[in-house]
Formats: C-alpha cells, sequence, structure tokens
C-alpha cells in the first residue's frame, strides 16, 4: 500500500511537471542601418577619451571634481553595491544552509497518558526511574540544501549577475551624460560672457550716439523725441545687461551643482570665444553604437536578465529536491550530554516537494515574467532606434549650424560696418534718427545671435560626441 501511495504521488509530479507553459518567444531587432548617411568610415568619436576631447584645462578640471563629488554618480555607484549584494545573496542559495542549536528544555507529562506510563515504568538505571518532570539538554549542528536540479537557483544567479553588468552600464550611462552636461554648461557659459561683452561695447556704442542726439538738439537739428528714443535704446540694453548677468549665475551654480558644491566662481577663458573651433566629430557606423552607446548595453543587458527570470519562474513549476541533516547529542541530564553512543542523534532526510492543485500564483509569477521579458525586448530596440535618431540629428545639425555661422558671421560684418555709415549720414542731416537706432539695434541682435550660434555649434558637438557612446571612458 505504501509503494502505491508513492508510485501516485510520483505521477502526479510528473504529470504536473509536464503541464509548464512555455512562455511567448521573441527575438530583439538587432539591425541597425548600414549608415548615417555619410559613407562608410568606420572611425568612430567614441572611443576618444573625453580627456583627449575636451582641450580646455578648464573644463578638464570641473569635470575631473564631478567625477569625485556629483551625487547623482554616487548615487549610482550604490546601486552597483546593492546589485553585488544581490549576487552574494544568490550565490548562498546555491550551497547548504548549516546553523548551530543548543537548547534547555523541562517537560512535565501527565501520568495517565501512554509517555507517562511508559516512563514512570523505565529505569535509566537499576533502580532509577525516568526523573519528572523531565529535563531536555541538546546541541547539534544541522544543515538544509536545495539540490538546484532545475538550474533555477544557478539562472538566478546568472540573472543577478547579469542585472549587477547592467548597474555598472547605467553608471557609465550617468558618467556621459555627466560629462556631456558640464561641458555644455561651460560652454554657454562663454556664450553669456561673450554676449555680456558684446551688450557692454554696445553700451557705450548707444551713449555716444545718445551725446550726438543730445548735440544735435542744442543746435535744432534733432528733436526732444530724438533724445528720449536714444535715451530709451540705452536703458534698454543696461536691462538686458542685468538679465545675462543673472543667466550668468544661474549657469554658474548649475555647474556648481553639478560638481556637488556650494556657489563660487567658476574658473574659465572669457577670451575670444567666437574664434574658438569646435572640435571635428567623426561618426563611424550605426553599428558601433551596440558596442559604445552604455544604455544599449545596459537595455541588453537586462533583457537578458529578463530571459533568465522566466526560466527561473518556469522552474517553478518542476518538483524540488531538498536534502536535510542533523548530527548532535540530547540528554535529560548535562552529564551524559556527551555520552557515545546513547546521547549521540543524527538524522538524514530527502523530498520531492512540487505543486500538484492551485497552481495560479505560479502560473501569474510566470506570466509577469514574461511579459516583463518582452518589456525589455522592446525597451532594447527602443533604445538602439533612439540613439541612432540622435546621432542622426545632431550630425544634421553640426552641419546646418556650420552654414548658419557663416551667414550670420557676414551678416554680423555688414550690420558693423552700418553703423557708422548710418552715423555719419545722420550727422550730416542725410539720414534720419529712427535709422540709427534700427542700425544699431540690429546690429547687437546679429551679435549675439552669432555667439548663441556658435555655443549651439559647440553643443551639437558635444551632444553627437556623448550619444556616439563617448564620455564614459
Amino acid at each position: 500500500m505504501y509503494n502505491r501511495y508513492l508510485g501516485i504521488l510520483g505521477l502526479g509530479l510528473a504529470f504536473a511537471a509536464c503541464k509548464v507553459p512555455t512562455g511567448t518567444q521573441q527575438v530583439e531587432n538587432r539591425s541597425t542601418p548600414a549608415s548615417y548617411g555619410n559613407g562608410l568610415d568606420t572611425t568612430t568619436a567614441a572611443t576618444i577619451e573625453w580627456r583627449k576631447f575636451f582641450t580646455d584645462p578648464h573644463l578638464v578640471n570641473l569635470i575631473d571634481s564631478a567625477l569625485a563629488h556629483n551625487q547623482e554618480l554616487m548615487i549610482t555607484l550604490q546601486e552597483i553595491e546593492i546589485a553585488k549584494n544581490d549576487i552574494r545573496f544568490r550565490q548562498g542559495a546555491l550551497v547548504p544552509t548549516v546553523t548551530a542549536k543548543a537548547g534547555v528544555g523541562l517537560e512535565k507529562v501527565g501520568r495517565y497518558t501512554s509517555q507517562g506510563a511508559g516512563d514512570a515504568s523505565t529505569e535509566i538505571t537499576p533502580g532509577k526511574e525516568v526523573p519528572d518532570p523531565l529535563a531536555d539538554f541538546g546541541i547539534g549542528a544541522y544543515a538544509n540544501w536545495e539540490v538546484d536540479i532545475w538550474k533555477k537557483l544557478h539562472n538566478a544567479k546568472k540573472a543577478a549577475v547579469t542585472r549587477y553588468l547592467a548597474t555598472v552600464e547605467g553608471r557609465n550611462f550617468v558618467l556621459t551624460n555627466l560629462v556631456a552636461e558640464i561641458a555644455n554648461s561651460y560652454y554657454e557659459l562663454l556664450a553669456l560672457d561673450n554676449q555680456l561683452t558684446i551688450v557692454k561695447q554696445n553700451i557705450d556704442l548707444q551713449k555716444n550716439a545718445l551725446e550726438i542726439v543730445k548735440a544735435q538738439k542744442e543746435a535744432t537739428r534733432a528733436t526732444e523725441l530724438a533724445v528720449k528714443k536714444f535715451e530709451a535704446e540705452v536703458l534698454k540694453s543696461q536691462s538686458l545687461e542685468f538679465d545675462i548677468a543673472q543667466k550668468i549665475k544661474e549657469t554658474e551654480n548649475k555647474i556648481n551643482y553639478l560638481l556637488g558644491r556650494y556657489p563660487q566662481q567658476i574658473d574659465r577663458d572669457k577670451g575670444e570665444f567666437l574664434h574658438a573651433v569646435p572640435t571635428m566629430v567623426t561618426a563611424g557606423i550605426p553599428s558601433q553604437l551596440l558596442a559604445n552607446r552604455p544604455d544599449i548595453k545596459q537595455a541588453e543587458l537586462e533583457l537578458a536578465a529578463a530571459k533568465l527570470d522566466v526560466k527561473v519562474a518556469r522552474a517553478e513549476f518542476y518538483p524540488s529536491l531538498g536534502i536535510s541533516a542533523g548530527i548532535g547529542f540530547q540528554a535529560f541530564n548535562p552529564s551524559y550530554l556527551f555520552k557515545l553512543p546513547e546521547s549521540l542523534l543524527y538524522n538524514l532526510a530527502g523530498d520531492l516537494a512540487g505543486p500538484l492543485i492551485n497552481r495560479n500564483a505560479i502560473k501569474a509569477e510566470f506570466n509577469s515574467a514574461n511579459a516583463r521579458q518582452l518589456q525589455a525586448m522592446y525597451n532594447y530596440e527602443r533604445v538602439i532606434l533612439n540613439a541612432f535618431l540622435e546621432v542622426s540629428n545632431q550630425l544634421s545639425n553640426i552641419d546646418n549650424l556650420e552654414k548658419s555661422y557663416s551667414l550670420k558671421s557676414r551678416q554680423v560684418a555688414a550690420l558693423t560696418t552700418s553703423i557708422d555709415i548710418s552715423n555719419d549720414l545722420f550727422k550730416s542731416a542725410r539720414a534720419d534718427y529712427l535709422e540709427v537706432l534700427m542700425t544699431q539695434r540690429d546690429a547687437l541682435e546679429s551679435k549675439l545671435e552669432l555667439i548663441e550660434t556658435k555655443q549651439q555649434q559647440f553643443a551639437a558637438v558635444v551632444n553627437v560626441y556623448r550619444d556616439l557612446g563617448g564620455g564614459w571612458k
């Protein structure tokens, strides 16, 4: 009869193991276009270390400081430590759990029970009955081990290792974005410095024009209206000066925040920003993004971990084999505790357990793991697509900004010359004051736009370097 029950149980476990869902099998799309439309040059700026890509020593010092003190980067490093500990936790499940136990107890049983009657009629030694109440002293070691016959525990450990690697790539992604953000803010600061210089120069120019208009009024060759118009223009430029000064302060504080420090002066070279030339960037081919972009590698590793999670969830449907063992000493009196072999105790047992009825919880977890796998796959494809589009946009942006800067430079040169011409014509009464005002205003706006375009050129180069996967090495 006993063997029959074991056979029925074995058949039940085998039947339960056969009814295991396979899940949705999906293959991720790793294909990318052959090029960005710029040929098949395989040289990519992503392989250049950021210290060699950025040549401004002040910018390099700022980035160095950020790498040591940026709080977001420090948070990411702690995520790596958390992932390391998860690996240790999963590794611990693969080996037996061994515990030591020592205990003292006291038991009083009823005399008119089977145990009480048996103890009363039993002699420990001739003429000495079993003590009542009965003490219990014990010490021993116990072990439990789940035999990983379906690789469930090994796959869980592999998933933890893969997620650890993903957090490392996540740290690299934070790093490359941090480097790019500091560089962009630094170039924005330089642009604002130069805009402030231009505005101050324009204020001096407008004040000179105001004095000329006042002199013209004294000579009855201009009206009070012209004087007030020029005064208003000077006041407008002075107001713009304070607006730019505020932007400079905010940009400095933004950099200080990225560096994890309180507000202080940002060291920089306020020289000829317009004459600076952005670094030339080679894009390589799109397939190199798979190896260079940390966010793509992170998404790939997360997808691999999600696949392993599905295997772990599927293994929950199969029977599990557990082995338990114990060895130690037990006696009712400490003097007998280590007396061999009478006080020696040991046990060894193995059990095979598996779900038979009401497996909804396991099915739900399996379906969730499968859904997370699909999410990871779609996210991986999305990250690749986004990376290609980012690089494509920035390459186009670099080309168009170069053409725009060339045209704006010519515009600035023409308007700068027109200022002198309009002043000469106004002095000789061949142009009215509105023409002088409009010429000065257009010249100022064009110079500010030229500086902004130069800053956008630097930003485009920094961004394409980041989008190609550079900045974390």
